[in-house]
């Protein structure tokens, strides 16, 4: 059985209701049985209350994914959903190089993505620095500052925000849009991915349980995953409604938009099953248009 990613897809977005411009976050998520590396490339969709995979790419191999890879998974968002339904696209410092900052800018992606304190970038007059460098005068805490930069041998205009976090390391966001304060502030949303991935293994459903580490099979099951996931936010929003849930005294909310809704979920299934279908199918378009 093969569950086609980009139909997939397209019905998160119509059930979770998220037409208008949203932040996507890219991230890799792995885990090793015996000998085998499980390695996933995940484009996924976080918002405030949700983060749900969109599409992903089985690795076969361990560790970071390469250029090709990262453009592949984007070309095929791009094939499905316009560059303006993207808020900013969140990725950490493993994604960084040169042909792929051309990529997102060419294909008018917005990003905001965290580098390394040592990348070189160019001045106007065409000089290279390290961006460690360019800040050795930077010294206030819980300031941000900007810097307007190149990317070397490519002429693209990029921005940097720094943020001097009290661990004394730098927080630095590169972006493509003209706002790289708000970008350094929105890309804390990136968190929501590795939330998604604590949802998807230990503190939820249990991935890593199934033993698999075949390619295929692994995409069929991150595919099931996606639609569990789908069915349990269209549970909590059921459940809690306009109502945001309660916070305890240390000032964190008591569950997760996911928690609530897998718990609420679960209880549905035992006791009222077709309340449950009802939460899904009442949402579910009954044909999406031929991609």
């Amino acid at each position: 059985m093969r569950l086609d990613q980009a139909v997939i897809a397209t019905l998160v977005v119509r059930m979770l209701k998220l037409t208008r411009p949203k932040c996507l976050a890219l991230d890799r998520t792995r885990w090793k049985l015996g000998r085998k590396d499980v390695n996933i490339l995940m484009l996924a969709i976080v918002t405030r209350r949700f983060r749900v995979p969109l599409l992903w790419s089985v690795l076969a191999h361990p560790g970071n994914s390469d250029t090709a890879q990262r453009i592949g998974l984007l070309q095929r968002y791009l094939a499905l959903f316009e560059p303006t339904s993207i808020d900013l696209l969140l990725a950490d410092r493993e994604f960084i190089g040169a042909d792929w900052f051309a990529f997102l800018a060419k294909s008018r992606v917005p990003f905001a993505i965290r580098v390394r304190p040592d990348l070189f970038m160019a001045r106007a007059d065409g000089s290279l620095w390290s961006i460690e460098t360019l800040l050795r005068t930077k010294r206030a805490r819980h300031t941000i500052h900007t810097l307007d930069l190149f990317l070397p041998d490519t002429h693209l205009p990029l921005k940097l925000a720094a943020k001097r976090l009290a661990s004394g390391e730098w927080l630095l966001v590169m972006t493509n849009t003209p706002e790289p304060r708000r970008a350094l502030q929105v890309y804390r949303r990136r968190w929501g991915i590795e939330c998604l991935f604590g949802d998807a293994k230990t503190r939820g459903l249990n991935l890593e349980d199934t033993r698999l580490t075949d390619p295929a099979k692994i995409e069929t099951l991150t595919a099931v995953l996606t639609l569990a996931i789908t069915w349990i936010y269209r549970t909590a929003t059921a459940a809690m409604g306009l109502k945001a849930i309660a916070r305890k005294t240390h000032g964190r909310r008591g569950k997760s938009w996911f928690r609530t809704g897998l718990d609420a979920l679960r209880g549905d299934l035992l006791n009222a099953p077709q309340s449950a279908a009802t939460l899904w199918a009442n949402r579910c378009p009954k044909r999406l248009p031929a991609l």
